[in-house]
C-alpha cells in the first residue's frame, strides 16, 4: 500500500511523527526491495525522493525516532581513516581455479569418488568483484568485511550500507544471526562514467570494473561510496539454516528475506549439462550490466559438502572454471593524442577495424608514455587487443614475429598537438599536460562545458554542442564571458555538422526559443549555492565533496583566495596535493579576474547565512568533535556547535571545554582527554546541551 505524502508541519504530535517515520521506513524499503533486488520499480525516482525527503526532514525535527535501518542512512556516515580488523567466524577461502573442460570433469570424477555416488550441481556465475561477509542480527546489517587473508578482513559496514541492493533490514521469517557471503561489484555503465571524470580531472582511470569496486570500498567517505552505485549479489551462507538441505534451496530462502540472489543459478545434474551452461554463459556474459569471469561449480546437497570437505585454501566441494579473456588481432595505424579539460594528455590508437565481443573495435586507450614504452608498440605492428574485464579495449601485447622492417619506436609527443606549447609531467604523476590552460582551445571548451554541467551551474540550454558555437564564434573565451551573452549576440548563430559514419548531416541553430532559453539559463545560474561555483571553477583535484568542504570552511571566495598553504591542509580530508592545485590556480591574475567578473554579475561567492536567531547556549565552548555519530553528520555536528555560539578546535588542550564522542573515537584523542580532564559527552548529551 502506497503512502499518501503528507505535509510536515508543527501540529504532528510525537506519536504522530513516529508513526509517520515508521511508515515511510517501511514503504521505501519495499521501494529499495523493488527496484534493486526484483527489478521491478512500482513508483518513480522523483516520488522515491520526495519521500525520502520527507523522512529526512521528520528525522531532523524528531531524531529520537530515526531507525537504525532508516533509508536516510545509506547516504553514509563521517569520514573514517582507519577500517577495524575483524576475524571471520568462519574462514573465507577461496576457490581453485580451472582453465579447461578436462579439470571440470576431473573435479566430477574426485567427488564421484569421495561420496560413492553421483552428485547434483548448483552452476552459477563467477562475479568479478569484491567478495563481502555480511552479518544480520535479528533481521539488522549489523557488520560488512572483506575477505582479507581469509581469516580476518576489514570492516567496511558503513560503506557498504550505501550500497542500495543490500538491505539494510531483512524480511520475512528470517534467522534470528546470519552471515551471507557474496560480491560487491560495479556495473559496467558506472565504471564508464566513473572513468571518464577521472581522466577529466587528471587522474588514472581504473583497470577494470572490479579494480574500480576494490578501490570505491575502501574510500575514506561513506558519502564518496554513495555517489558510485554500486551492486551486490549473495551466493554462499557458510552455517547450518533450519530445514534447509540444498544449497539452492539456501540462496532461495535468502532471497525471500530481501536479500539479492542471482536468477541465474541452474541445477546441473551430469557434466553434459555442466558444459552446456558454461558454453551458454562464455557467449552471453557479453549481453550481462556487469563482469562475470568464469563460472562456480557447486556440490548442491549440504551435507555432501560436510562430508566432503576443504583443504587449507580451498573447498572441495566446489571449483571455478574462468573464461579466456577476449582477445582479437589487429593493426596499429596510428596514435592521436587527445586534450582533456585539465590539460591532460592521452594518447590513443587508431587500429585497423576488428570484431571483438560483439562490437567493432577502431580505438583503444594507450594512457599514457609509460604504458607505450612498456609495451614497445610501435606504428604497424600487429597488435593483440583485449576486452576481457575491461570496458574499454586495450592493447595487451604484440605480435613480434608480424613487426614491420623498419619500425620505429614511438616517441610521445613533446608539445601541446592543439596549442603548441611545450608540455609538462609533474614529478610522481603518469601523464604528460598542458600547461597552456587559459588559451589552449580543447581546455578552454572543456572547462566551459563543465562549468556548465549539471553538478555544477546546471545550464542544461547551453548543452548539445552549443558551447563550441559560441567558441567558434568568438564570443567566449573563458566562464566569465557566459554572463556578458545577450539575445542580440547569440540569436541566429549556426553550425553544420557534417555527415559521417552513416550518420545524417546535423544543423545546430540558435533560434527565438533557443536563444531565450539560453539567456534565461545563465540568469537563473546566479542562484546556485557558492559550493557548486567552486566546483564549477574547474580546479584541478577539486571535485563536489572537496568543494563543499573548502565552502563550508572558508565561507566566502575572498577568504579562500588568501588562504595559505597551513590553512588550506587544515581542512578535514585535504591534503598537500589538493592544497597546491589551489593556490596555484588562484595564483593566476586572469583567475581573480574571472572570479571578480562573476561576482559583479551576482553569482553567489559566498554561503548563505542563516538568519533564524537562536540562543548562544553554548557561548565561549570549545568542543574537539571526533567518531562516527547515528544522527547528525560530523559536519552537521560542527555547524550546530557554531549555530548555538561554541568553537569547533581541531585538537585537545587544557583548555578545549568538551570532547563529542561518537562510534569509533580514536583511541589517543580518548586517552589525551581522560589524562587532561576533559569531558567526554556523547551525540545524546550534546543534543541535551542544545535543548535547554
Amino acid at each position: 500500500m502506497t503512502i499518501e505524502p503528507q505535509p510536515n508541519d508543527n501540529c504532528m504530535t510525537k506519536e504522530e511523527a513516529k508513526k509517520r517515520i515508521d511508515a515511510l521506513c517501511e514503504e521505501l524499503q519495499e521501494h529499495n526491495y523493488r527496484y534493486y533486488v526484483l527489478a521491478q520499480p512500482s513508483i518513480s525516482d522523483y516520488e522515491f525522493d520526495q519521500k525520502l525527503k520527507e523522512l529526512e526532514a521528520l528525522e531532523a525535527q524528531y531524531p529520537e525516532f530515526v531507525r537504525p535501518d532508516s533509508p536516510t542512512r545509506r547516504v553514509g556516515g563521517e569520514p573514517t581513516r582507519e577500517f577495524p580488523t575483524v576475524r571471520h567466524k568462519h574462514p573465507m577461502l577461496s576457490l581453485s581455479n580451472s582453465y579447461s573442460l578436462e579439470e571440470i570433469r576431473e573435479f566430477d570424477a574426485r567427488v564421484r569418488k569421495s561420496v560413492g555416488k553421483e552428485a547434483e550441481y548448483v552452476c552459477e556465475l563467477k562475479y568479478d568483484g569484491l567478495a563481502i561477509s555480511l552479518t544480520y542480527e535479528n533481521g539488522l546489517l549489523t557488520q560488512a568485511v572483506t575477505r582479507g587473508d581469509g581469516v580476518q578482513g576489514d570492516d567496511v559496514t558503513q560503506n557498504v550500507k550505501t550500497v542500495r541492493s543490500i538491505p539494510l533490514r531483512l524480511r520475512g521469517d528470517f534467522t534470528p544471526e546470519l552471515e551471507i557471503r557474496g560480491e560487491i561489484l560495479m556495473p559496467r555503465a558506472e565504471f564508464e562514467r566513473l572513468n571518464r571524470e577521472r581522466e577529466e580531472i587528471g587522474n588514472a582511470p581504473f583497470a577494470n570494473p572490479r579494480n574500480a569496486a576494490a578501490g570505491s570500498l575502501k574510500m575514506q567517505d561513506p558519502k564518496e561510496v554513495t555517489k558510485r552505485k554500486l551492486d551486490a549479489f549473495l551466493y554462499y551462507i557458510p552455517h547450518e539454516l533450519p530445514g534447509i538441505k540444498t544449497h539452492y534451496d539456501a540462496l532461495k530462502k535468502a532471497k525471500s528475506w530481501g536479500l539479492k540472489t542471482s536468477d541465474n543459478m541452474a541445477i546441473c545434474r551430469n557434466m553434459a549439462q555442466i558444459m552446456e551452461y558454461i558454453n551458454d554463459w562464455d557467449k552471453g556474459r557479453q549481453h550481462l550490466p556487469y563482469d562475470i569471469d568464469g563460472i562456480v561449480i557447486k556440490v548442491n546437497d549440504l551435507a555432501l559438502q560436510q562430508q566432503l570437505g576443504y583443504t587449507a585454501k580451498n573447498p572441495r566441494w566446489a571449483i571455478a572454471y574462468k573464461f579466456k579473456a577476449e582477445q582479437a588481432e589487429t593493426i596499429l595505424e596510428s596514435i592521436d593524442y587527445q586534450v582533456g579539460r585539465t590539460g591532460a594528455i592521452t594518447p590513443v590508437a587508431n587500429l585497423r577495424p576488428v570484431l571483438l565481443a560483439g562490437t567493432t573495435v577502431k580505438r583503444a586507450s594507450l594512457h599514457n608514455a609509460d604504458i607505450i614504452a612498456q609495451l614497445d608498440v610501435r606504428i604497424g605492428d600487429t597488435v593483440y587487443v583485449e576486452k576481457g574485464g575491461e570496458i574499454i579495449p586495450k592493447i595487451v601485447g604484440i605480435n613480434f614475429d608480424k613487426r614491420p622492417a623498419g619500425a620505429q619506436p614511438v616517441q610521445f609527443i613533446d608539445r601541446c598537438p592543439k596549442c603548441g606549447t611545450p608540455l609538462v609531467r609533474q614529478e610522481g604523476e603518469a601523464a604528460h599536460y598542458c600547461p597552456n590552460e587559459d588559451d589552449c582551445p580543447p581546455q578552454i571548451k572543456g572547462k566551459l562545458e563543465h562549468f556548465i554541467s549539471r553538478k555544477a551551474m546546471n545550464i542544461d540550454s547551453l548543452g548539445e554542442g552549443k558551447i563550441e558555437i559560441l567558441y567558434d564564434h568568438g564570443l567566449v573565451k573563458n566562464i566569465a564571458d557566459l554572463y556578458d551573452l545577450t539575445y542580440d549576440r547569440i540569436f541566429g548563430l549556426e553550425k553544420v555538422i557534417p555527415a559521417e559514419n552513416g550518420k545524417k548531416e546535423k544543423r545546430i541553430s540558435f533560434r527565438e526559443k533557443t536563444a531565450e532559453n539560453i539567456i534565461r539559463g545563465i540568469e537563473q545560474s546566479k542562484n546556485v549555492p557558492f559550493p557548486r561555483v567552486l566546483y564549477a571553477l574547474g580546479i584541478r583535484y577539486v571535485g563536489e565533496t572537496v568543494a563543499k568542504k573548502l565552502a563550508v570552511y572558508f565561507k566566502n571566495i575572498d577568504n579562500l583566495m588568501a588562504a595559505s598553504f597551513d590553512e588550506l591542509i587544515a581542512v578535514e580530508e585535504i591534503g598537500e596535493k589538493i592544497a597546491e592545485s589551489v593556490i596555484r590556480f588562484f595564483q593566476k591574475p586572469a583567475h581573480h579576474e574571472i572570479v571578480e567578473r562573476l561576482k559583479a554579475h551576482g553569482v553567489q561567492m559566498q554561503l548563505e547565512k542563516k538568519t533564524e536567531a537562536v540562543p548562544a547556549l553554548l557561548q565561549d565552548k570549545s568542543f574537539v568533535v571526533s567518531g562516527v555519530f547515528e544522527r547528525h553528520s560530523r559536519n552537521e555536528i560542527k555547524e550546530l556547535i557554531e549555530r548555538y555560539g561554541g568553537k569547533n578546535v581541531s585538537s585537545i588542550s587544557s583548555k578545549t571545554d568538551y570532547v563529542l564522542a561518537g562510534a569509533n573515537m580514536g583511541p589517543a584523542k580518548k586517552q589525551k582527554a581522560e589524562k587532561l580532564g576533559v569531558p567526554i559527552i556523547s551525540e545524546k548529551e550534546f543534543e541535551e546541551m542544545i535543548r535547554r
